[in-house]
């Protein structure tokens, strides 16, 4: 199907009819309209849009099912509806254009109901919600339209390895079939580089609208992935409105590991295939996948049976022929290729045109800048800019301002510089995968594990490196079941709950059972499972003391494997406690008044020596009561005579060592 919008010249006009005359004359419009579409065999409709009497001019959206719209069909529909029509101008348009169009002639009365003429031309469900799931699908429209040497001088230009060479050379073999009644082949795509890909498109579709082997420059396009749903009613939809025309099928996935997300993927890879090869002969369909994704590319051939596929995919060039492609770029520049230029080739390493492009467009604004342009020679790059950016966000400047904790700060950092790197060198190169985030924190009580886990949370939130970023704490009780077969479904659920965002499982060895087989194992064989299929956007962190998480992290082989980083949580020294106390003071906006500190050292010093010694929460305790201490100390005073100094400062009197047993310190590490 193919969709215009027509313009023509009213040979008659003059004012602008009242509103009741126009709606009447409108409405007389619309059986003429039906009659027309009926006598055309339910095969072109064509309704007016609009007509501006003062202009002299009318607009006209046609859906064409079988043939190219000519002007002797307006003129013949113009004729139908009492209209004299001059010169016409048509242009094809998108299906989206269409509809708006007549949604338009709806409002003015020129049709009766613009989702009746959708049923019937068969394009109503791709407007309608599949709960929430509708079809996502962009459409483009072919302007440029090349000679076969200019079609010929692009396609050596994006190394296709004379596949693209080959087939526009077979798109050009002169038949006796003037028009298309079918399709011989269709095609896959294999390229990393999406604007690469673009002109692929736009070179083969081009060779196929010159030779007749499409009729319509309108070309659609769904993108999806592994975990995307397709309705099918949809689908069909969207191959009828392209009869005539081209779908590009764009698989934006790699290979994946993961057997239940092949297994969805694959199954919806199944349908659209099925549809596909219902319309093969009316509707050319181009599949798009990455260069590498040879199981999914499997997947895709393994349900198209006698379809004839032919492959278009970007090469891989080594030195010469990279420095013979970085030339021709040059000179397409109208410079000339330098050695700087060609030094940016290794040896052996190789090389994609996207992977060229990059590496001249670097050198080429370089020269512009050091030989045509000096006086911005002095300039920072953004890249530059982008390293020099700091950490957004409060989160990022709380944990700095936290007392210790060497290790968590450095796990952190890490994976900040991380995202930058990508975002700075991902066209040198570096690794676009997104590495498993998954940690372990081992500590004694109060050693602020969970303030931490909190504070990783907002700063992957503040900087976009988790999708959501917010904070779920789970524990036993939230991941086991009461009954056999709740806990798998349990975890699951919690997981895909927890999606893009940090899941903190505090205490996580109460998970393990005194018996194997029991609920908490079907938990942890459950959570290795989640582990693996959210890891792209999700950490999970599991939290507790050093010795009983061993236990925990050997419930199951697979679960040491998947948690990149282990984080220990060491005990606060008195120095820290200290420290940790004029923190504390300063968010209460207090001070600590002079002997303080000289009264807090040995009173931590006393304290750690317990066998139940709370670091940070001791010191947080002790803060606190010394608050409650100095309301006391100042309520009996003249309170008359009390200052502002008075009530913002915490003195040594304030602070008062709680009675405590002395026992063996509890050591940080695994039992060995």
């Amino acid at each position: 199907m193919i969709f215009y919008k027509a313009e023509f010249e009213l040979l008659t006009g003059g004012t602008e009819p009242e509103r009741s005359e126009r709606t009447e004359r409108a409405t007389a419009m619309q059986s003429k309209v039906e009659m027309f579409f009926v006598e055309h065999e339910r095969s072109c409709h064509i309704a007016i849009s609009n007509i501006m009497y003062r202009k002299k001019k009318a607009l006209l959206c046609v859906a064409s099912r079988k043939n190219v719209l000519s002007t002797d069909v307006v003129k013949e529909f113009a004729k139908s509806v009492e209209l004299e029509v001059g010169k016409i101008e048509i242009q094809e348009i998108t299906l989206e254009v269409y509809c708006k169009m007549l949604q338009i002639a709806n409002r003015n009365d020129y049709i009766d109901d613009d989702d009746d003429i959708c049923e019937k031309l068969g394009i109503a469900d791709l407007n309608r919600n599949y709960g929430r799931r509708e079809l996502r699908f962009s459409e483009s429209i072919l302007f440029d339209i090349n000679t076969k040497r200019e079609l010929l001088r692009k396609a050596k230009g994006l190394l296709c390895d004379s596949s693209l060479s080959t087939e526009i050379e077979r798109i050009y073999v002169k038949t006796q079939q003037t028009s298309a009644i079918g399709h011989p082949v269709h095609y896959m795509i294999g390229s990393d580089d999406r604007d690469a890909r673009n002109q692929i498109l736009q070179i083969l579709l081009t060779s196929l609208y010159q030779n007749g082997r499409i009729q319509s420059r309108r070309y659609a396009e769904i993108n999806f992935d592994g975990n995307d749903y397709l309705p099918e009613d949809a689908v069909k939809a969207l191959y009828k409105s392209c009869a005539g025309g081209c779908i590009v099928v764009s698989f934006s996935e790699e290979d994946t590991v993961d057997s239940e997300h092949a297994r969805t993927g694959a199954d919806v890879i199944s349908g659209l295939c099925n549809i596909m090869r219902e319309n093969r002969n009316k509707v050319l369909t181009i599949f798009c996948l990455q260069r590498k994704a040879e199981k999914v590319k499997h997947v895709f051939l393994e349900h198209l049976g006698a379809v004839t596929i032919v492959p278009i995919t970007q090469e891989t060039v080594f030195d010469s022929r990279a420095k013979e492609y970085l030339s021709l770029l040059a000179k397409e520049h109208g410079v000339s290729a330098d050695r700087v230029l060609y030094k940016k080739v290794n040896n052996g390493k190789g090389y994609t045109a996207a992977d060229l492009n990059l590496v001249f467009d670097e050198w080429y604004d370089k020269r512009l800048k050091s030989e045509l342009y000096t006086q911005y020679a002095g300039l920072e790059t953004a890249n530059k800019q982008v390293a020099a950016e700091k950490p957004k966000g409060s989160a990022i400047e709380e944990l700095g301002r936290m007392i210790g904790l060497c290790d968590a700060k450095k796990v952190i950092n890490q994976a900040l510089d991380f995202y930058k790197a990508q975002k700075l060198f991902q066209s040198k190169g570096f690794s676009a995968e997104r590495p498993a985030m998954h940690m372990i924190f081992t500590g004694n009580p109060g050693t602020a594990k969970t303030t931490v886990a909190r504070l990783f949370a907002q700063i992957m939130k503040d900087n976009d490196l988790l999708s959501v970023g917010d904070l779920y704490e789970v524990g036993r009780a939230d991941l086991v079941g009461k009954y056999v077969g709740w806990t798998a479904p349990t975890v699951r659920a919690k997981f895909k709950a927890a999606k893009g965002s940090v899941l903190f499982n505090d205490e996580a060895y109460s998970l393990v059972d005194d018996k194997d087989g029991l609920y908490g194992d079907e938990a942890i064989n459950t959570i290795v499972q989640e582990m693996e299929n959210y890891r792209e956007d999700m950490v999970v962190i599991y939290a507790g003391y050093p010795d009983k998480m061993e236990g925990f992290l050997q419930k199951n082989p697979g679960l040491r494997s998947r948690i990149a980083f282990h984080v220990p949580f060491a005990d606060y020294n008195a120095d820290e406690l200290c420290q940790i106390t004029a923190l504390i003071a300063d968010n209460k906006k207090l001070k600590l008044g002079d002997g303080v500190n000289d009264k807090l050292l040995p009173i931590y010093e006393s304290a750690m020596a317990s066998d139940d010694f709370g670091n940070g929460r001791y010191a947080r305790n002790l803060f606190e009561k010394a608050v409650m201490k100095q309301a006391s100390r100042l309520v009996t005073m003249d309170v008359d005579k009390v200052t502002d100094k008075d009530i913002e400062q915490l003195l040594p009197e304030d602070f008062e060592a709680p009675s405590v047993k002395s026992g063996e310190k509890r050591k940080i590490g695994f039992n060995q």
